[in-house]
């Protein structure tokens, strides 16, 4: 194996995610593209949420801004960025959306993110997970239009279900992902310690939840535009978690874990990551609740 290939799937190997072995369906090289993008969301998200100052995490940001730039003068100096050189010139990845995700990362290295606005969370959650959506699909095998407005819902549905999943984590380090505007609807503090015990919480997850079903919904109409077999990781992603968006509008506290338990997560894989062509049905495991009122 290329050094350079074994030493980006060790990085994501390393991190203990699932993500290494979902990808494991894909054909070698769209594999090791996928491997070097997770890599790269890895060292730069490492950078935001490490314990540096605020100026080494800006100059260490900076410095990935610049291999980016390099990439596109087909330069590069350490096994992630000569992968994603290969990857970039196989799949046509898009030297834009890595320096959107930097851009997402930076957000996250400033003071912690309480309450944001909507249109500054739904901004975060573009950068955050849907550029890391437009890379995905290239290295997938489609990079249509219709591809892209896969990863405009898809990552936007992600990011939103894992903001609710991890309510409690992100409290415990003084961040609070929930929109300002709900949040004063309702009449939850925008604190982080004391939004997660408001009886009005329930009510603001509700809508956070409604948003990522509409958002899963969009998904899987463009989905069903695009090339079939190359979205079957995307269609995996989508089923995973819709799975468990649907656990987590059964949880009574935000306070409590949620997991999916490992025969699901076979069952899942197995259904709609083996299945080469247009797996219908996905968005069948998102739960089904009536919309809020505005």
């Amino acid at each position: 194996m290329n050094p350079d290939i074994a030493e980006v799937e060790r990085l994501v190997r390393a991190s203990g995610t699932s993500f290494y072995r979902g990808m494991r369906i894909l054909p070698p090289a769209r594999r090791y593209a996928m491997y070097g993008i997770y890599a790269f969301c890895r060292l730069v998200d490492d950078i935001a949420d490490g314990p540096a100052p605020l100026e080494e995490k800006h100059a260490a940001l900076d410095a990935w801004r610049a291999r980016i730039a390099a990439l596109e003068r087909g330069e590069a100096n350490e096994p992630v960025t000569r992968v994603l050189r290969e990857a970039r010139a196989a799949f046509g990845l898009r030297a834009q959306d890595f320096l959107d995700v930097i851009d997402g990362m930076a957000m996250d290295a400033e003071a912690p993110i309480i309450a944001p606005a909507r249109a500054e969370l739904d901004l975060y959650c573009d950068r955050v997970a849907s550029a890391v959506g437009r890379l995905s699909v290239r290295a997938f095998g489609d990079g249509s239009a219709d591809a892209d407005e896969v990863a405009h819902h898809l990552g936007r549905a992600l990011q939103l279900t894992n903001i609710l999943r991890d309510l409690a984590e992100d409290a415990g380090r003084g961040r609070l992902y929930l929109p300002l505007e709900w949040l004063e609807a309702e009449g939850v503090p925008p604190d982080p310690g004391l939004a997660l015990g408001h009886p009005g919480l329930a009510a603001v997850c509700n809508r956070m939840m409604v948003d990522a079903e509409q958002h899963f919904a969009a998904a899987d109409a463009a989905m069903r535009r695009c090339d079939p077999a190359a979205m079957r990781p995307a269609r995996l992603m989508g089923a995973t978690y819709a799975a468990l968006l649907a656990r987590l509008r059964r949880r009574r506290d935000p306070r409590d874990s949620v997991a999916l338990p490992k025969w699901q997560k076979l069952w899942i894989a197995l259904r709609f990551g083996l299945n080469k062509g247009a797996e219908a049905g996905w968005t069948s495991l998102l739960p089904r609740a009536p919309a809020p009122s505005r």
